[in-house]
């Protein structure tokens, strides 16, 4: 009895100090977008699709600011919530190299 206490406590204690879904960086889209234009004056730079190991396809984009080097990375599945995934300072957008040539 004494071991089931200690562990349902254990257990109960350790989901509540799991960090909810928005402390990781993850809310609906459009809430993120909003913030990432008003408040960073970032915009779209680059975006591709990932595929999951379950197969879904989820959105991989870049925000980015080209005044303050500013930059996000969002992931959104097909929900439509998405999560910062990165975030920094000194973003570039790189020149492609010449056809045929790999950088």
């Amino acid at each position: 009895m004494f071991k089931r206490l200690v562990t349902a406590a254990l257990l109960s204690g350790m989901a509540a100090t799991a960090p909810p879904a928005a402390a990781m960086g993850c809310a609906p889209r459009d809430h993120i977008v909003e913030r990432l234009k008003d408040r960073y004056l970032e915009a779209p730079t680059a975006a591709g699709l990932e595929t999951t190991v379950e197969t879904r396809q989820r959105l991989l984009e870049i925000w980015s600011n080209p005044d303050n080097g500013s930059y996000t990375v969002l992931l959104t599945d097909p929900t439509g919530i998405s999560c910062i995934v990165g975030y920094g300072s000194e973003f570039r957008v790189l020149k492609a190299p010449p056809k045929g040539e790999l950088g």
